[in-house]
């Protein structure tokens, strides 16, 4: 997948509440479907699909505790955000040279205007 379809794709998967509210969970820690199905007051069918929209932009991952092989522990993916930091920080580079842009012609001195004879107007 390019840079750009991994950007569709994070931008796709975040679009929707209900993933980013599994997102802000796991910025706390890795966290069991069951937990995070509690914690958003979803039933796990309907989480589940969530978790596979996250898994396959890549935002997220699964693994199985080695205490426990029925259960699937769901953490985040730093390098499934990387394209989306990486087009954050394009933009805030483009926002910054414009706003710095802006400054400078705002803080140039004025020059003065030449000014134009005046014209008597006759009554």
């Amino acid at each position: 997948m390019s840079a750009s379809e991994h950007l569709d794709a994070a931008l796709s998967a975040l679009a929707d509440p209900t993933r980013r509210a599994v997102v802000e969970l796991l910025r706390r820690g890795p966290r069991r479907a069951g937990e995070l199905a509690q914690a958003l007051a979803m039933s796990p069918p309907a989480l589940s699909r969530h978790l596979r929209v996250l898994r396959r932009a890549g935002l997220i991952d699964d693994d199985e505790p080695d205490d426990d092989a029925r259960v699937r522990l769901y953490r985040l993916q730093a390098t499934g955000f990387a394209p989306l930091r990486d087009w954050i920080d394009e933009l805030d580079a483009f926002w910054g040279d414009q706003l710095a842009a802006f400054k400078a012609h705002a803080e140039a001195p004025t020059r003065a205007k030449p000014r134009r004879p005046a014209v008597k107007r006759q009554r």
